[in-house]
């Protein structure tokens, strides 16, 4: 691709390998419940909109996921199923991060929430004695410290105008379908992650490395 300048990257499934599977199986586990009709990749209920934005804290989260589940025992078991989801880090992940932000302006564009922060933030200082994972990019924004969640156009808006990027000279990497549509809807060139794909070789196939 020509003329790009800027690229910007989604974290679960893109940079942290992901198996929201793994957490549908935890909860199911522990309820009498299918959390599959309460929480999928591409729809969720409106409890974790609300903690992807921040508008609840996390005690209250898992209090009213405790409620909704009708889940009685110790709130840890839902916090581990929580987080059941966040795999690993690998390294040639983070050398990819590298390479980019040698040439491009970088932005992590992630829909998580504190929870999920603390986790994999301790695993890439654990695993590869990382402290500061804003230092991989230009701008790094979770949508649980800004107020905002893809794929609603503001989050997106919200990056493109406080760093002056103009959408046709910026690419965006995403493992969700209506998050990619979203933002290629404001013009943004947009691609989907499929998951038998490394980010690196996707980046390769569009010739940006």
């Amino acid at each position: 691709m020509r003329g790009i300048k800027n690229i910007i990257f989604d974290l679960g499934g893109v940079i942290i390998n992901l198996d929201i599977k793994k957490t549908i199986a935890e909860f199911n586990n522990l309820c009498d419940f299918n959390f599959e009709t309460f929480y999928t990749q591409n729809a969720q209920n409106s409890l974790f909109d609300d903690f992807d934005k921040g508008t609840i804290c996390e005690k209250d989260f898992f209090k009213s996921l405790a409620k909704d589940l009708r889940f009685k025992g110790e709130l840890d078991y839902l916090v581990n199923a929580w987080n059941a989801m966040l795999l690993d880090i690998p390294e040639h992940r983070l050398n990819t991060l590298i390479e980019a932000k040698q040439k491009y302006s970088t932005f992590l564009l992630s829909n998580t929430n504190e929870t999920h922060i603390k986790i994999f933030e301790n695993h890439l200082y654990q695993m590869h004695g990382v402290k500061h994972f804003s230092d991989y990019f230009d701008g790094l924004y979770y949508s649980c410290r800004v107020g905002m969640r893809k794929p609603n156009a503001d989050f997106f808006n919200f990056v493109l105008q406080k760093h002056k990027l103009n959408p046709h000279e910026t690419v965006f990497i995403d493992d969700t379908e209506i998050h990619v549509k979203a933002a290629g809807q404001l013009g943004i060139n947009s691609f989907l992650l499929e998951k038998s794909m490394d980010v690196k070789t996707l980046l390769k196939e569009l010739k940006l490395l």
